[in-house]
Formats: structure tokens, sequence, C-alpha cells
């Protein structure tokens, strides 16, 4: 597995890893209808804009040994304000038949990287409590440090914050990461 700075070539590739990755993730836990009005059109016009000019959003992809694009992770500024955490890692998607082989582990040491070479080195990120990774999370040292509601497709469901203080756990600096995330 490789991680890279996206492209806009990579659009196409990072809807499908979304959409996809949604709709098998949340099943059960958003509403069917919602994941099924899920398209790759509209989550290619989200990441178009997310790459395009003046954006601060930052993206890497995942691709496997035949260099197919299986995962992507957003980031950048913190967007709620926080007094302690700078950066966010706003998305983080892998398909499920390239899990638990690393890339996210992968991914979130990009995403820490770049956030502390613009001097971000807190960070943030927001994941449904319903989600099956919040593990992941939690080996990566992830705190958990608030809650709060979210309505996604007419439910209100529960959104959990981990926060890291300190990202060079993530950057690989000062060890703590779980071999197994």
């Amino acid at each position: 597995m490789a991680v890279r700075e996206a492209t806009p070539d990579d659009v196409p590739a990072i809807a499908r890893v979304h959409v996809d990755t949604w709709r098998t993730t949340y099943r059960g836990i958003v509403p069917d209808d919602f994941l099924d009005g899920l398209t790759y059109a509209g989550r290619e016009r989200q990441w178009t804009a997310a790459l395009g000019p003046g954006s601060r959003t930052r993206l890497f992809v995942g691709e496997d040994g035949a260099g197919r694009v299986v995962g992507f992770a957003a980031c950048g500024p913190e967007r709620g304000g926080d007094p302690d955490y700078r950066g966010e890692l706003y998305a983080i998607y892998i398909d499920a038949a390239a899990q638990g082989r690393g890339l996210g582990r992968q991914l979130v040491r990009a995403v820490a990287g770049r956030l502390a070479d613009e001097g971000m080195t807190s960070l943030l990120l927001w994941v449904l409590a319903g989600n099956p990774a919040r593990g992941f999370y939690e080996r990566l040292g992830g705190r958990e440090v608030r809650t709060q509601p979210i309505a996604i497709g007419g439910a209100t469901l529960e959104e959990v914050a981990y926060g890291w203080l300190d990202t060079g756990v993530l950057r690989g600096r000062g060890g703590g990461v779980a071999e197994r995330a």
C-alpha cells in the first residue's frame, strides 16, 4: 500500500471509495434511503471543490499494489473554533477489502505530517458513535473529548470527537501507536 497526495485525476476514485464505504460501514446506522441516494457524481463535485483553488483541505489517497485507489483521507484546519485542537481529520475511508493492512495508519500519518508542516500539531476528528472504526482511533491514542448530535437523512445520530493534543505519536515520534491499527 502506498500513500500520496491526491490530484484532480483521483476524484472519481475518491468518490467511489466514499460512496461505497458509506454504504457498507453505515448500513443499519444511517437511514437506508439516505445511503441509497448517495451518488458518485455528487461526491465528485464535493472532492473537486476540496482540491480547488483557495481550498485549505488537503487530500491523500492510498493505493493498492496495482495502483488502484482503495482509500483516502482529507484534513485541514479545525472547523468548529475549538481552542485546543488546531487541525482536523475531516474524512478517512478505506474499501472494506483493503482494511486491516495498515493503510489507515499510513493515511493518518500523512495527514498528521501535513498538518504539522502547516503549524497544526493537535488534531480532532468526528466519527459517528455507531461506526465500528472507533477502535482504530483509540488504538492510535485518540482520546474521546466530546459528543454532539448530527442530523443525517432525517435521523438524529450521535458523533464522537477524538482528539490528540500532540500529533507527534501519529507522525511516528514518541511511540504509542498500536501495531494493529
